[in-house]
């Protein structure tokens, strides 16, 4: 008796050429580091200056952390175009608070907590729109895109905020060993998060629920409150990447605080080889991703090329990694 084909061959056969196809494409994250790093030693002056170092760490820090949130999001099929927004609603209360409150010690402990508690807030919210509403990610997430930076201007009446308090500017002018501050905190939760996907049930549940969703939820994954815990994962690290940025400029503009943030954080997360279609999470590969932007940004302006040209630039480079994303499932 003749039997149907099952369709489960076709889609194994999918599976792992994109799993070859990513392997190549992380060994080709790495080669592209190595070659950045070379070109710039040899045309970028004072590259090899160990304050170079720290001025790049300092410059890529908040945009990767924040794009560890993203990576996280983008696992489940999702996307948050609010990252940026986040930061800035952060940014605009740490001093607000700090400014307000007359026991310094209690002030600056309020300025680092409650932000991180607006951004899991903001988080939740976002969740709440796409885990229970049910909107699109790119529609709920927009929303908090839009209004997030009026609430950060109405807050502040739209003005910038000197903070120069000195255990806060700690969090982005401090250093350790030579090393920015921000760079350890980077460096820590790419190690956490990295483990935490591969080692977790709640990771691995992240990724099953971007690979089926429904396949997921009959397995007994809680589709939804997964999604809304990533949401808020990200809406702190967000509120993080905003308080550093405010650290390191001594001043809250709700206007620039986490602008265009969100772009860096998906073009690092598509460039280190997590599939914007979901069902994996490449954290080392986002930290790749970001590092390769910032290695780009520092040798097209460090040998004169117009900071516009560099902008250029990484727009076709996430152009690339997005279409080498796409190719093998044609």
């Amino acid at each position: 008796m003749a039997t149907t084909p099952t369709p489960q061959a076709p889609a194994s056969r999918l599976k792992g050429s994109r799993g070859l196809w990513h392997s190549r494409g992380r060994t080709g994250s790495l080669l592209a580091c190595i070659l950045l790093l070379l070109l710039n030693c040899i045309f970028t002056p004072n590259f090899l200056r160990f304050q170079t170092l720290g001025i790049n760490l300092q410059q890529m820090s908040s945009t990767t952390i924040v794009a560890i949130g993203m990576t996280l999001v983008i696992a489940t099929g999702g996307i948050d175009l609010s990252v940026g927004s986040v930061m800035a609603i952060a940014g605009v209360l740490a001093p607000l608070l700090f400014l307000h409150i007359a026991n310094p010690v209690l002030g600056l402990a309020l300025a680092l907590f409650l932000p991180l508690l607006a951004g899991a807030a903001c988080g939740l919210f976002n969740g709440w729109l796409v885990a229970r509403i049910q909107l699109q990610p790119i529609i709920a997430t927009l929303i908090l895109f839009t209004a997030g930076r009026g609430i950060a201007q109405v807050l502040t009446n739209g003005a910038g905020q000197p903070f120069t308090n000195a255990g806060f500017s700690w969090l982005g002018k401090g250093s350790l060993l030579g090393l920015p501050v921000q760079a350890y905190l980077m460096a820590l939760l790419l190690v956490v998060f990295s483990l935490f996907m591969r080692g977790t049930r709640f990771g691995r549940s992240i990724q099953a629920i971007g690979g089926n969703a429904e396949a997921a939820r009959l397995a007994g994954v809680p589709v939804a409150r997964t999604r809304i815990a990533v949401y808020v994962i990200t809406g702190v690290l967000a509120a993080l990447g905003g308080l550093i940025v405010v650290s390191l400029n001594s001043n809250s503009d709700p206007s620039t605080v986490g602008l265009n943030v969100e772009l860096n954080a998906i073009a690092a997360v598509a460039i280190g080889g997590t599939s914007l279609l979901g069902g994996e999470a490449r954290v080392f590969g986002t930290f790749l991703g970001a590092l390769i932007t910032q290695l780009i940004y520092t040798f097209l302006v460090g040998n004169n090329v117009p900071q516009a040209t560099a902008l250029v630039v990484n727009a076709l480079i996430i152009l690339v990694a997005v279409y080498l994303q796409i190719r093998p499932q044609s």
